[in-house]
Parts: C-alpha cells; structure tokens; sequence
C-alpha cells in the first residue's frame, strides 16, 4: 500500500508528498508528519488550514515541536519530564505507528493527549503508540495541537467566513482527523474503523469531535480517561473578559499586535493569567474551551447524546482521587480546615447544604482530614459526577457506554497522591518504561502493575477492535445500566462493582433537586 521496508526506513507514497519514516523494532513509524498549514504570523488565531505538500520526500524519523507551552524546570513533581523538548508555533504535526506495510486495513487508535489545555504533546515517549500497534494489531496515531493562549484564547475576530473566531485547538483535531481518513489507508489502516481516545483535556476533545459536524463518519468510537466535564465552559462575552485581561497581560492594544510577538512572549503572559483566574480550592484553568454557538455548540460531554454522536460507543472513566493530583502536594491544602472547606462545599451545596455534605464525605472516608474532604469534592464535582451523569443519561436512551474506576493508588509521596489524576496512563499504555521519569511510580509492586496494565491495555485493545473492552483475561464488563450501574474497578484484584460511586451520585443528585435544576453538565 505505498510504503517500502528497508533495514531501518519506511517510506510512504501520500497525495501531499512521500515519507521516510524509521523501522523501530519490527514497526514501521512516521514522526512529525505535518496534516495542516503551520499557524503562523497572519495564521496565528485562524481555524487550521490543510496542508499543501511538498515536494520529494520527507523526513520522518525525527520528532518535531510541540505546541508552545510553559516547562517547569526539572519536570513535574507528579509527572517528571524529560529535559527541556523543542517548541515552536509550527506544530501541527501527528505520528504514526504500523506494524506491517501490506494494506492489512487494520482498526486505528487515534491519541488525543491532555495537559489541562495548556500542556503536553503527542511526541511524549509515554503516548508512544508502539505497544498498542505491536499487541493490538493496530494504527495508532498521537496528535500535536493548538494549546494555551495560541490554542484557546477567543478573539472574537471574524475569520475568512465571516463567523467568530475561537477554538483553534478544535479545528486543528478535525484537521487531523480528515488526514486520518484520507491518508490512513496508505499506512495499513482502516478509516472506517477509527476510535479516538484522550485523557484529561484531550478527552474533552474527544468529546467534543464526537457531536461536531464535521466529524460525522470520521470515527465510530471514543475513550474518555478522567475527562473534567465538570468544568463550566464560558461563553464569547465571559471568554472576551479574559482576553482582555490577556491583552493587559501580554502589553498588546489588540489581537494584530499579539501576532507579531514571540511564542515565547505569549506563553509567559498566559502565566500572568493563570493568576489572574486563580481560585482557592478549585483547578486552575485560565485557558478553556469555549461555547460560541460556532465551532462548538454545547458543553462536549452534551454531545454525546445526540445526533451522530449518540451512536457512538464509549468506554468512560476516572481515577479514585483525580484532585490529589493537583492538590496533595500542595501545602496550603495540606493544611486547610473544616471552616475553610465547609465555605468552599457551600459554592456547591448550598450553605445550608455544606455541613451535611461534610458529613458525608467524612462517614464515605473515615478518619478522613478537611484537605481530603476537599480533595474528594474536587474529584466528584470535577470529574466522577459528571461522568456518571454522562453515564446514566446515555443509559437511559439505550446508548452503550462502559464505565470504569482506577482504584490502584501509588505509595509513592508517603500515600499522598492515592490513584491520582494521570495514574492509568502507563496501565492503559501498558510501557512502563516509558515512564520511568515519573516520580508518582516509585514504590510500584512490579509484578501487581504489570498484572493490572495487562489486563487494561487488552481491554483497551478490545474495546478498539470491536467496540466491546472484554476480553478474557477479565472479568466480564456489563454495560453501565440502571438499576445495576455495573462499574469496573481497577485495583490489585480487578472486578466490577455495582453502583460503586453511589454515595457521590446521590449526594449530587440531592443537591440537584433540592435546587430543582439539571445536573452540572446540562445533562438528565
């Protein structure tokens, strides 16, 4: 199918121009191939645009930029890193991943990544598709995207259409996705049997391609790791505020003059924003998508449920303690008390609501202290609650949707984290190597996450191929359904727990109809 196989090249013969890739360990791999036009100078905040070609051949051995974003020095706490990589606005690029040149028209994975919409990169060696291509029989793709101010900040601007500007992240993935579809074959993969999967961010992403018109027919099913569907997305008037405040921020009079500044420069205002946002006991998030009735229409967990987007099958889940994440190292949490946490459950439940919420989350975690009260709240309001609410609204039409929970959590930090955000990754992954920079690993018994990756990566796999994660290295995964709310819980011994988040569930769904409106994501 147009790719020719030597010692240690690949090439392939696409419409736009022809690549040399790498043979790595028996796969054939293509990195940095670009699928839109680099958005720069008068590109900078303007949907992504096709990419014209090129002439001759490429090369594809080598990683290219990822998106302009801020680096801490040394890494992440939590994640690790691995040195300083490059940045550059011109990264709108995707990898590849194939076992075989021989037109085999495999399923394909396509990989969203997260990073809290300002973050990350698909060229990150733990998103390397090499175990799921090698194990699954698949194509796996990783996407590069728009993040941070040059992804996510709304200009209001009217673009060549004359419609408002905004989402540039969401426009690069569809760009990305009808590369997949025309382009996929050549690599030994099906188009018509694409799923796409994200964490975090990216599976907001996910969700967000799914109910989006230009997406129809270009995938059948998506993977929601830990999507914070929670989040409450702003409109055009509350997101122009905030770029207003970027714009004092970054000492630019308007949008023009922004692109004639370094990426460098943006980046650093977008930390000025971050202060600007900031909010005791919530998750920072300066940076959001944002529901301008245009290139998205409703919250993405909505989605979901209509049109296309309700045919589509999904595998959701989250971790047991997604905010220890951001939270548990963080020392003015480690010390916070009842009255500080009480005030803050009163955002959500009410004041008169707050005691009694406290209560709960005390008799659901004995012995519990006010930071994992809070830490608790953070995970059900951000991501657990939403997630089962997605859950039983898609069960309630008759729409298939497996539900999960990463129970196992790391001794690494004295306990601290628990399954924290982003633990799954190297389970679902199942390449632990790749995370060996990671300090929420350490402590790990080898053989008892070995065990659980390989019971997730294959559930993963057959979830994939055939739109069903059971496979028979597990015990068997009901659809999540009423009245059961079979949830499959991944800890040292894994099985599936009948409504296993039910007290966080009923303690949102009092205070829903204590206040006599829908849950926090629009939907039921």
């Amino acid at each position: 199918m147009g790719i020719t196989e030597g010692p240690e090249l690949a090439r392939v013969t696409l419409p736009g121009g022809g690549l040399q890739g790498a043979v790595e360990e028996g796969l054939c791999v293509f990195r940095a191939v670009p699928y839109a036009e680099p958005p720069v100078g008068a590109l900078r905040w303007r949907p992504a645009r096709p990419h014209p070609g090129w002439e001759g051949v490429r090369d594809a051995t080598t990683d290219g930029p990822s998106a302009p974003q801020m680096y801490l020095e040394g890494g992440d706490p939590v994640l690790g890193g691995h040195g300083e990589p490059p940045f550059d606005d011109d990264c709108l690029t995707l990898n590849v991943w194939t076992p075989a040149p021989d037109g085999a028209a495999r399923p394909v994975l396509v990989w969203i990544h997260g990073g809290g919409f300002v973050s990350g990169s698909g060229s990150l060696p733990g998103y390397s598709g090499a175990t799921f291509a090698r194990d699954g029989d698949l194509v796996v793709v990783t996407v590069n995207y728009r993040l941070g101010p040059l992804g996510y900040l709304y200009t209001g601007e009217k673009d060549g259409d004359g419609d408002p500007a905004g989402n540039f992240w969401l426009t690069d993935q569809l760009a990305a996705l009808r590369w997949v579809r025309d382009n996929i074959a050549r690599f030994g993969g099906d188009p018509d049997r694409v799923t796409v999967a994200g964490q975090s961010g990216g599976a907001v992403s996910t969700a967000a391609l799914a109910g989006h018109p230009e997406a129809r027919g270009l995938f059948k099913r998506v993977i929601l790791q830990s999507p914070p569907f929670g989040l409450r997305l702003p409109g055009p008037d509350a997101c122009l505020e905030r770029t207003r405040a970027y714009l004092e921020t970054a000492g630019a009079d308007g949008v023009d003059r922004l692109r004639e500044l370094s990426w460098q420069t943006l980046v650093a205002a977008g930390g000025g924003l971050y202060a600007r946002t900031a909010r005791w006991g919530y998750w920072p998030t300066p940076f959001l998508p944002v529901i301008d009735g245009t290139t998205l229409d409703r919250h993405p967990a909505e989605t979901l449920l209509y049109g296309a987007a309700a045919d589509v099958d999904v595998l959701l889940g989250w971790t047991r303690e997604e905010a220890n994440f951001g939270f548990a190292l963080d020392g003015s949490y480690a010390s916070a008390t009842k009255e500080q946490v009480v005030a803050r459950l009163a955002d959500t439940f009410g004041g008169e609501g707050a005691e009694g919420a406290y209560a709960a989350y005390e008799r659901a975690r004995p012995g519990a202290r006010p930071a994992d009260v809070l830490m608790d709240l953070i995970s059900d309001e951000l991501f657990r609650v939403p997630c089962l609410e997605l859950a039983e609204a898609r069960a309630a039409l008759g729409r298939p949707v497996w539900a999960y929970q990463f129970d196992l959590p790391t001794p690494a930090y004295e306990g601290r984290l628990g399954a924290a955000h982003c633990l799954e990754l190297p389970f679902v992954f199942d390449n632990f190597d790749a995370w060996s920079h990671a300090p929420f690993l350490a402590g790990l018994d080898p053989r008892v996450a070995g065990g659980l990756a390989r019971t997730m990566h294959r559930a993963w796999i057959a979830f994939v191929r055939t739109g069903d994660p059971n496979h028979p290295g597990m015990p068997t995964w009901e659809r999540y359904d009423r009245p059961a709310r079979d949830t499959m819980r991944f800890d040292t011994v894994t099985g599936p727990v009948q409504d296993l988040a039910g007290p966080s569930r009923r303690l949102f769904e009092d205070r829903a109809d204590a206040e006599g409106r829908r849950n926090r994501v629009g939907l039921g």
